[in-house]
């Protein structure tokens, strides 16, 4: 998602598939890669995740591809902290993201997976996307 949460990359898969599995994925499928102009040109591009998502080869994946994973660590987390605070500020803009699945949840096809093939599905997830990049844009 954009910083106004049109919805820009997107990743299906089965219901017991890990989120952690499904992130690089969806960054896999960017058209283009938006640099982030932090303070330097070459400054790696944060990505705003749950703390579902805290994990180690994830931020070692993830930075090996231009990200920085930006997320809290679970509670139960044994390894030592690897988070910077000054970049968890940003973690507040994470309801931008929220306020985007809620804009998917308006499509009842999608909230209610009916389908039972999978590229059926991923359809109308693109359906639904494209319906809320055009809303944004008109």
């Amino acid at each position: 998602m954009d910083a106004h949460g049109i919805p820009l990359a997107y990743a299906v898969d089965a219901a017991n598939v890990s989120e952690t599995a499904l992130g690089p994925a969806a960054l896999a499928m960017l058209a283009v890669m938006v640099p982030f102009l932090d303070f330097s040109p070459d400054a790696p591009t944060p990505v705003l995740a749950d703390k579902a998502s805290d994990s180690d080869w994830l931020r070692e994946h993830l930075a090996s591809q231009g990200f920085i994973l930006i997320t809290p660590h679970k509670s139960n987390r044994v390894s030592p902290s690897l988070i910077d605070g000054r970049r968890l500020r940003r973690y507040w803009r994470r309801y931008k993201i929220e306020r985007t699945f809620a804009w998917l949840h308006a499509f009842r096809r999608v909230v209610t997976r009916y389908e039972k093939q999978c590229r059926n599905f991923e359809g109308f997830v693109q359906l639904a996307c494209a319906f809320i990049a055009l809303g944004k844009l008109i």
